[in-house]
């Protein structure tokens, strides 16, 4: 049975709950399986044959519109919904710690930040002589040990936002899933929210992040996924999904006009329109030859562009 940390989703006492066996250990590429998972409420399919394999260390970019079954996916993974059908299983033998930072964070005013975080710690089941010590880690890891004695009442929004990561990270979980971390933050919040991501991805953690800023997912995320009414739409590598349709653009002084039937036999990805040539997938390799083949013919080259598809791009497609 899979248990997770629940960060700030209301009272202190129901903050966090017992971890599960930590699988630190394991060769398995990825952390846990989604496979044909539909999650129905009444008649309304919140979720719909969804299959996902999280890799072990990757930051998951969770991307779609509002409905898109973002939130509903993050409590069917740690495990406060249950499946309509479907499975939802990890890699090793057992159920990692779990760590979910939900979208809106409730905190107890007047508590202190090192307070709140004990508190949680014990409720945890820290045991009492590593308490400092674990809360002291905490703190540290989400750069929050020079306010640790402020009130929560006192603190920011990227500040509450990172105490909430502090407190899921009370089990160091190896499974972190968090819920539009970054929403209502300034540029300042955003960067803080980013840099502990970037951490907790170099100590080798998985994090599964869902969000609505496109930018964020090219800043932190090294793979992304896109959600459209409860279905997936779109899953690749950061890298690769920024370069899987990207092109090299020629333009030359006047129209190619003839010479281009002599350009395209070359390779069926060498694409001319008016007086440009754009070269794509393997054409792009050619760039050279195709920059040679149109200056002893006589052409001037005015420009040689690379361009890259924006996630905007692919997002706009994924979500029509």
């Amino acid at each position: 049975m899979k248990i997770a940390h629940v960060a700030a989703c209301g009272k202190l006492h129901v903050a966090i709950i017992k971890t599960a066996v930590s699988q630190f250990g394991s060769k398995d590429p990825f952390v846990i399986e989604i496979n044909d998972v539909t999650k129905k409420f009444y008649d309304f399919a919140a979720l719909n044959h969804v299959t996902l394999h999280i890799q072990r260390g990757e930051v998951v970019g969770l991307l779609g519109p509002n409905g898109a079954g973002k939130t509903t996916l993050f409590k069917l993974i740690a495990g406060t919904l249950q499946p309509t059908s479907g499975q939802i299983r990890p890699t090793s033998s057992a159920w990692p710690t779990i760590g979910y930072k939900p979208e809106r964070l409730l905190f107890p005013n007047q508590l202190r930040v090192r307070h709140y975080l004990e508190r949680a710690a014990q409720i945890s089941n820290v045991p009492k002589r590593d308490i400092s010590r674990v809360v002291n880690e905490s703190l540290a890891r989400v750069d929050l040990t020079a306010d640790a004695n402020k009130r929560i009442k006192e603190c920011s929004k990227g500040m509450r936002q990172r105490l909430g990561l502090a407190q899921i990270l009370i089990g160091n979980p190896p499974l972190i899933l968090l819920d539009e971390p970054s929403n209502g933050l300034d540029p300042n919040g955003q960067v803080e929210i980013h840099n502990c991501i970037r951490r907790l991805q170099n100590e080798g953690k998985t994090v599964l992040m869902s969000t609505h800023h496109l930018p964020e997912v090219t800043q932190v995320c090294s793979q992304v996924v896109i959600l459209n009414q409860g279905q997936v739409h779109y899953q690749n590598s950061v890298d690769e999904a920024v370069a899987a349709r990207s092109h090299i653009r020629i333009r030359v002084n006047r129209p190619i006009g003839s010479f281009a039937t002599e350009l395209t036999a070359v390779n069926p990805n060498i694409v001319v329109e008016g007086d440009t040539v754009y070269l794509r997938d393997n054409a792009m390799e050619l760039r050279r030859d195709i920059l040679v083949m149109l200056l002893k013919t006589g052409f001037d080259v005015l420009r040689v562009e690379h361009q890259r598809i924006s996630l905007s791009e692919i997002y706009a497609e994924a979500v029509q």
